[in-house]
């Protein structure tokens, strides 16, 4: 694509911001060495005809685990025999099953497979997408995760978020000795972590059987020292107080929520945490109870979308899927759902400034459909017609 880029007769330009969610009939977008220049105004350059149809921002996806060398295929034919993910883990499988297979494989092997999963990001329609470390639960493999995601950022189309994780889960050698992986984790991974120079989070599974309040604590806190900016797996399973501990130390983000307390939506809405909601996960696993988002709504919370994409509980990588089970199951309108999965989310990673609206000096980030309004995204439920994906003002997906 060349340094300036008009796309024009544009039927509906949909876009997410502070003010919730605005449209434009009948519009051009003008974009500028990757920027968006400006909306509604003639120029004098290459030209996109959108025929018509629908354009949205690119979405943002600030939930994933994409870091893994295998599918785990064999716990979800044990899902469909009766066993639930508990039952799964607690019998070795789960996080922990990953591990050997990260530990393993080479960085370029672990680097190739990644980067096939940005490519399928990308023909959905997700443009920037955060990406945890966490199969790896030892120094050497944690920080190899991390450089992973850095070279396939540097390298593919998709802007890529680091996130460590060093607290997903204990790994087996340490399944007797608590103490001392988080000691592990404090003492070496997150000042390596921290040298490193990659990760932007520090992110914690808190939970019953993971890592409790005052452990998730004392990473999170420790790896604020270092620079890393805190974010939550949060009382998914249990209520576990993780909701409260979010809005205690002002994380960014506290993600699933699906066992969240009264005390806990109070502690989010009052430290103006957003909670970061999978449906995906809910849905993956054959479960029924989803997070409680018109609650947390109605509290002032505000909602972010993400696919938990990973090997085990979630293999989603659609965001306009997540929208629909966000819209039958959660109780989203399709605009709340929508913002969800673009401005809230870009919010949950510090660059609602750069990308997940539609508006002069952002990056052009942007879906042409072959659609013709908002509602056609939850309608169309898994086929969803994405006719080019732009990113930073380049075709990356499409004709």
């Amino acid at each position: 694509m060349s340094n300036s880029t008009l796309l024009d007769n544009i039927g509906c330009l949909y876009t997410a911001n502070n003010d919730g969610v605005k449209s434009y009939t009948d519009t051009k977008v003008f974009i500028k060495d990757g920027l968006i220049s400006s909306i509604g105004k003639n120029k004098d350059c290459l030209t996109i005809d959108c025929h018509g149809k629908m354009v949205t921002s690119g979405f943002v996806d600030p939930h994933t685990h994409p870091v893994f060398y295998d599918k785990r295929v064999n716990e979800y034919a044990m899902r469909l025999s009766g066993s639930t993910y508990e039952e799964i883990a607690n019998d070795g499988g789960g996080i922990v099953s990953s591990v050997s297979g990260v530990r393993n494989a080479r960085e370029d092997a672990l680097a190739k497979r990644l980067a096939k999963r940005m490519d399928r990001f990308i023909e959905n329609g997700t443009t920037t997408v955060e990406a945890k470390s966490g199969y790896g639960l030892d120094t050497d493999s944690e920080l190899k995760s991390l450089s992973v995601i850095d070279k396939v950022n540097s390298s593919h189309s998709i802007d890529i978020v680091p996130t460590f994780m060093g607290a997903h889960s204990f790994p087996s050698e340490f399944s007797e000795d608590h103490k001392g992986y988080i000691k592990l984790i404090c003492d070496e991974m997150i000042p390596a972590v921290s040298e490193q120079g990659i990760a932007q989070f520090n992110d914690v599974f808190c939970e019953k059987n993971y890592f409790s309040v005052n452990e998730s604590r004392q990473i999170l806190e420790l790896g604020i020292e270092y620079g890393l900016k805190p974010r939550m797996h949060a009382d998914e399973f249990v209520d576990s107080g993780a909701a409260e501990l979010a809005g205690e130390i002002g994380a960014f983000s506290a993600d699933h929520l699906m066992e969240v307390s009264d005390k806990g939506v109070l502690a989010l809405a009052d430290n103006n945490v957003i909670a970061t909601l999978l449906p995906g996960t809910t849905f993956f696993l054959g479960k029924t109870k989803y997070a409680p988002a018109r609650k947390l709504i109605d509290a002032g919370i505000k909602i972010a979308l993400a696919t938990d994409f990973n090997p085990g509980s979630s293999h989603i990588q659609s965001m306009p899927f997540i929208i629909s089970l966000a819209c039958l199951f959660m109780g989203l309108t399709v605009e709340e759902a929508f913002e969800a999965a673009t401005y809230n989310s870009a919010k949950t990673l510090g660059i609602h400034n750069e990308v997940g609206s539609v508006e002069s000096g952002k990056k052009a980030d942007l879906i042409i459909w072959d659609l013709d309004s908002l509602i056609d995204i939850p309608y169309y439920i898994s086929n969803h017609p994405i006719q080019k994906v732009i990113k930073n003002g380049n075709i990356v997906f499409g004709a």
